[in-house]
């Protein structure tokens, strides 16, 4: 789902709510996940999942075009940890 679909679909949810407004709104939501996260700090939406910063070590790797080893410094990633009322219905799907 595209942040365009996710904005449609809650303006039509909720009467009286411009599409601008709705996306103003997802904007701010997404502005301070990312500021919790760049400060270190883990973002929690209950019934959602979680967001957090992980360290990747640093790792040596082949390319596989010219077969040069290539160093990859260590850096931060986003994981994401999702709720268990995400789950069971993932897992309720995948196992028919």
């Amino acid at each position: 789902m595209l942040k365009k679909e996710l904005v449609t679909r809650v303006t039509s949810n909720l009467e009286g709510f411009l599409k601008k407004d709705v996306g103003y709104a997802v904007d701010i939501i997404l502005e301070n996940i990312t500021e919790a996260l760049a400060e270190g700090r883990r973002a929690e939406i209950r019934g959602f999942g979680s967001f957090s910063v992980r360290q990747r070590k640093a790792r040596s790797t082949k390319n596989p075009r010219t077969g040069k080893i290539m160093d990859i410094p260590a850096r931060n990633t986003v994981h994401f940890t999702m709720s268990k009322s995400i789950k069971e219905p993932l897992v309720k799907k995948k196992n028919g």
